[in-house]
Order: structure tokens, then sequence, then C-alpha cells
């Protein structure tokens, strides 16, 4: 849980979901400064859909949202996003980079979105300084994703929401990764909310759950 007398940035009471199936009903959590929690699970136990709940992109069927002490979903539309725009960070499996663009081209929009200069050191440790006037079709499916999340982190977010996101990384890579994202967490007291099925991954967390039955069941 956060640290006695600091607000969590992320706040999450007696949340249900459901499609076609219940997901999960009646959660409860909260992740404060400098912390990293995951969730692993099956598929379809509903580890992404919690996580684009939490992340702005899902309003729940029932229960609340907060995000640095705000209802998310009670708020304009115009507000969301600025939430989204400043202070979240989206990590997901795929890229989503704009293929038309360089690498550098495409962690320039987003450092120029949210109001940020772009950190070399950063790109330096993700290990792309060599890629970045190419083509996102010109890269390897692992630089792909290593652009990908240093334009994440480019946004110098306050929160960083990440669905399986070394996937397509080697193992050598995706711990050099995460280590970056880790040092981050620590160095700009944000947090990381992470859902993989790499349950060694998950396990570099401090916080680790495993959703299962409908249910958050701790596992340490």
């Amino acid at each position: 849980m956060e640290r006695q007398g600091t607000s969590p940035l992320l706040s999450v009471r007696a949340l249900s979901h459901r499609f076609d199936y219940q997901l999960f009903e009646d959660l409860s959590f909260s992740l404060g400064k400098g912390e990293s929690m995951a969730v692993i699970g099956k598929s379809g136990s509903g580890k992404s859909t919690l996580l684009h709940i939490c992340s702005t992109l899902l309003p729940p069927r029932k229960g609340e949202v907060e995000l640095f002490g705000r209802k998310v979903y009670s708020l304009p539309q115009r507000e969301l996003l600025l939430i989204r725009r400043f202070h979240v960070g989206i990590v997901f499996q795929s890229h989503y980079l704009f293929k038309g663009f360089t690498a550098m081209e495409n962690i320039e929009v987003a450092a120029i979105m949210a109001e940020r200069e772009i950190d070399r050191r950063l790109l330096e440790r993700f290990g792309i300084l060599h890629v970045l006037d190419k083509k996102v079709s010109e890269l390897s499916g692992g630089e792909q994703q290593r652009v990908s999340i240093a334009r994440v982190l480019s946004k110098r977010p306050k929160i960083i929401f990440a669905d399986e996101p070394t996937g397509n990384l080697d193992g050598q890579t995706a711990q050099e990764v995460m280590e970056v994202i880790f040092d981050y967490v620590r160095r700009e007291a944000a947090a990381l909310f992470l859902v993989t099925h790499d349950e060694e991954l998950a396990r570099s967390c401090k916080r680790l759950y495993r959703l299962e039955e409908r249910r958050l069941i701790p596992l340490q």
C-alpha cells in the first residue's frame, strides 16, 4: 500500500467489470509514489481490461478509479484528456508507432505534446541512438518496442501502465529495458502498474497479484 502520510497516485475502489461473462468484481487497491505493482493471470482473466480501466481508457461497470486524487470517470472529457497527455504513460505489447515517421520523430511528438525536453541519456540506455534516423518500417520488432517505451518515458509520466511491455524482446533485452523503467519509477517518484504472463518479470515489482476467480490474490 502507499506510504503513510502520502496520497496514492492510483486508487481503485470496489471495481467490477464484465463483458459476456464476469471478469472481476469488488477489486480495491492503491498505488503510491515509487511503487510498482504487477498482475499476472491466464489469458481471458481480465488483466488487460483492468489496466485499461485504471489508465482512463475504459469506464468500469461498477466502482471508482482515482488518479492523483481525482475521480477520472466523473471528469469532463477535456480534463481526462489532459491527464492522459501530461501524467499517464501507457505501454502496449504492440508498439503503435507512426509508421511514416522516423524513430526520433515518434519520440519528439510525444515530448512536444507533453511539453517535455527529450532526455538523450534515456535513449542511450534503451540502446536506440543508432536507429533514431530510421523509419519505423526499417526497425526490427525489438527496436520498435524499445522506441515505443522510450517515447512513453519521454513524456515523464507520473504513472506508467504497461501491458506485456517486453513481449517482443529477447530475455536479455527485456531485463535491460525493465531496469530502465524501474530506475525511472525510483528517480521520478512515479509508479508502475504492470500486467504480464511473465511471472519472473512480475516478481521484480514490489507487489505481485494473480487475477483469478474474479479476485486479486496477493503473491508477494
